[in-house]
């Protein structure tokens, strides 16, 4: 998956407090055995989310030569792309520069304070700025407990 977000960075944000909505243009992997490395994209053409009360189902509509009919929201993992980082910073995000083999991004942290997240691309550099941005929220959720 190069030059997109990795599962692990997607795990990350999702185990740091990210939530998903599903919606058009989302991309989404089904962690299993053999599967990993296909990304797919959520379209009302070929998948989309039905929404059911015992939860949310992706459905792989008209794809006849699969074997997989849909899978459970809770069972994929979300790769957001650079565009939706971006957006989930909101406010805090500072900058985006390159680097010799790389990408920073430079985002005000809880208390103001601007931090720099550098990774191999954009995308991921996002994804560091606010994976420190969700567990700090949680970190400081947790002390005024």
């Amino acid at each position: 998956m190069e030059g997109m977000l990795t599962i692990e960075l997607a795990r990350r944000l999702s185990d740091a407090g990210l939530r998903w909505e599903p919606v058009s243009g989302d991309r989404f992997v089904v962690p299993v055995s053999g599967m990993e490395d296909d990304v797919f994209v959520i379209s009302e053409i070929t998948v989309d989310v039905h929404h059911f009360t015992t939860g949310d189902v992706i459905g792989f509509n008209g794809t006849t030569e699969w074997a997989l009919d849909s899978v459970e929201q809770d069972k994929v993992v979300w790769l957001p792309r650079e565009d939706q980082l971006r957006e989930l910073l909101g406010d805090s995000f500072v900058a985006l520069e390159p680097l010799e083999g790389g990408y920073a991004v430079s985002a005000r942290g809880r208390h103001g304070a601007v931090e720099r997240h550098a990774d191999i691309d954009a995308e991921r550099a996002y994804a560091r700025a606010l994976i420190a941005r969700l567990e700090a929220a949680s970190a400081e959720g947790e002390q005024s407990a």
